[in-house]
C-alpha cells in the first residue's frame, strides 16, 4: 500500500469521526456481497412458491453480520501482523486512524459471529439443521480468510474462496430454507453472481498489490502483475455476463434477466478507471465501482425473478 502523509490519507478519504468511525469498520462498499446471494437465492425460491418474509430478514442480517465480523478480523489481523499502518488505503482505519482498541475490534467481531449463530438457531429450526454444519464451516472460513497461520487472503485462492461461499453457498441457503430442496438450476445461476463477488477481491487486491506483494502475499494480482490482474477483473465480468446469457437462452433464468446487462457499462467504468489509475488512493473509486456494478447486477437480477413471477 503506497505511503502518504496521514493527514492527507484521511482527507482524500473524507473521513470523519463519531459514527463513521464503526460505520468504516464494517467496510459498507463491500456488503453488498452478503446483500445480493440472500436476494437473488429467496428470489428464485418466490419463483417456486411464497417466500417466508421473517426467514428472509434472518437469512439477511445473519449473511451481513458474518461479512462484517470478516472485515474485523481482516482490520485487526493485519493490524497485528503489521500489514496496516497510518498510512494504509482501502482499511477501515479504525485501529491504525481513530485509535480504537484492536482488542475491541476483535471482540466486537466475537460478538457479531455470536448474534448470526442465534440467528442461525432460528434459521435451522425452521428450515433444517444440516444447515449448522454449512453455517459453521462458512464462519470458520470467515475466520480463516485473514486469520489463522496461513490466511486464505494471502494466498491466490482468495477470490475462489471468496466466491463460492459468498456467492454459491450463500444462494443455496437461501433457497433450500424457502423451499427445502437444492437444484441445479440454483447452483448454475449462483456461478456469475460468484464472479462478481469474486471480482470485488480482485479489484481490492489490483489496489493493494505492491503493498501486498511487500509483506509477502501471494495474491492472484502479485502473481499476474498489474496489467494482467485487470485483464483477469475484466475477464471475470465477460464470464459473469456471457454464463448469464447461456442461462437465459437456456431457460434456466427468464428472458426479464436480459435487464442484469444494464449493468454493463458501470462493469467497463471499472476497468478504464484501473487502468488510468497507479496509485492506491487513485484506485479507490475503481473498487467502489466493483462493489456497485456487483449490487446493480444482483438487484436487477433479482428484480427480474421478482417479475418474471408476476408476468
Amino acid at each position: 500500500m503506497q505511503s502518504t502523509n496521514k493527514i492527507d490519507v484521511k482527507k482524500a478519504l473524507n473521513e470523519k469521526e463519531g459514527f463513521q468511525v464503526w460505520w468504516r469498520l464494517l467496510r459498507p462498499h463491500t456488503l453488498t456481497a452478503s446483500f445480493v446471494p440472500v436476494f437473488i437465492g429467496s428470489m428464485l425460491a418466490l419463483t417456486e412458491e411464497s417466500i417466508n418474509i421473517i426467514l428472509f430478514l434472518a437469512m439477511l442480517a445473519a449473511s451481513m453480520l458474518i461479512q462484517s465480523a470478516t472485515n474485523m478480523f481482516n482490520e485487526y489481523y493485519d493490524f497485528v501482523r503489521g500489514l496496516d499502518t497510518e498510512d494504509s488505503v482501502g482499511i477501515g482505519g479504525t485501529i491504525v486512524r481513530d485509535g480504537i482498541a484492536p482488542k475491541t475490534i476483535l471482540n466486537l467481531a466475537l460478538v457479531f459471529f455470536g448474534i448470526a449463530i442465534l440467528l442461525g438457531v432460528y434459521i435451522c429450526m425452521q428450515s433444517s439443521w444440516w444447515i449448522a454444519v454449512i453455517g459453521l464451516v462458512s464462519m470458520l472460513f470467515g475466520y480463516l480468510y485473514t486469520g489463522g497461520p496461513v490466511p486464505i487472503a494471502y494466498t491466490p485462492l482468495g477470490e475462489a474462496f471468496s466466491g463460492f461461499f459468498m456467492g454459491t453457498i450463500i444462494i443455496g441457503i437461501s433457497y433450500f430454507i424457502q423451499t427445502g430442496e437444492l437444484t441445479a438450476g440454483v447452483v448454475l445461476v449462483s456461478v456469475p453472481v460468484a464472479l462478481f463477488i469474486g471480482g470485488i477481491m480482485m479489484s481490492n487486491n489490483i489496489r493493494d498489490l505492491e503493498g501486498d506483494k511487500e509483506n509477502g502475499r501471494k495474491t492472484i494480482a502479485i502473481l499476474l502483475g498489474r496489467k494482467n490482474a485487470i485483464r483477469f477483473l475484466a475477464g471475470m465480468f465477460i464470464a459473469a455476463y456471457i454464463a448469464t446469457a447461456i442461462l437465459i437462452f437456456a431457460g434456466v433464468l427468464p428472458l426479464w434477466s436480459i435487464i442484469t446487462f444494464l449493468s454493463i457499462p458501470k462493469a467497463v467504468e471499472v476497468i478504464r478507471k484501473f487502468r488510468t489509475s497507479s496509485t492506491p488512493l487513485e484506485m479507490m473509486p475503481a473498487m467502489t465501482a466493483t462493489g456497485k456494478t456487483n449490487t446493480m447486477y444482483g438487484v436487477l437480477l433479482g428484480l427480474s425473478l421478482l417479475i418474471s413471477t408476476f408476468f
